[in-house]
């Protein structure tokens, strides 16, 4: 730590003294020094990490409530998106496939998802009836 009468400008500009200055500040993170208010102080020791204010607001909120605002976020828009989109990709894929396996005339007949599936109903059914025969 600094004596009274010497400045910042007296120390020699080395990492291993930067980092005695701020080892009471947690793992050797340096901070700025003239927003701190006085020599040696890291920002951790005048405020609280960003992380620990939303914890501690979000402490009295329901359970449903720090659902809400979790799921109001961007990243978790952005992550529901990508995932509902994989999931639409994997739905349509499925419905292709089974479209492949059905007859239709002509065969390159456009469907919609709820004809596949009334045609893919019908057409259990015919296969059953053959069977049956």
């Amino acid at each position: 730590m600094l004596n009274s009468d010497q400045t910042e400008i007296d120390l020699p500009p080395t990492h291993s003294e930067s980092e005695s200055i701020f080892s009471d500040c947690g793992g050797g993170r340096t901070g700025s020094t003239e927003d701190a208010g006085g020599v040696g102080l890291c920002a951790q020791s005048r405020i609280a990490e960003p992380g620990e204010a939303v914890k501690k607001d979000l402490q009295h909120l329901s359970r449903e409530e720090r659902r809400r605002r979790r799921r109001a976020t961007a990243k978790y828009r952005t992550a529901h998106a990508t995932r509902e989109r994989i999931r639409v990709e994997a739905f349509n894929m499925a419905f292709a496939e089974l479209r492949k396996l059905l007859p239709t005339l002509p065969p390159d007949k456009k469907l919609s998802k709820i004809e596949i599936l009334r045609l893919a109903i019908c057409y259990i059914s015919y296969l059953n009836h053959v069977l049956d025969v």
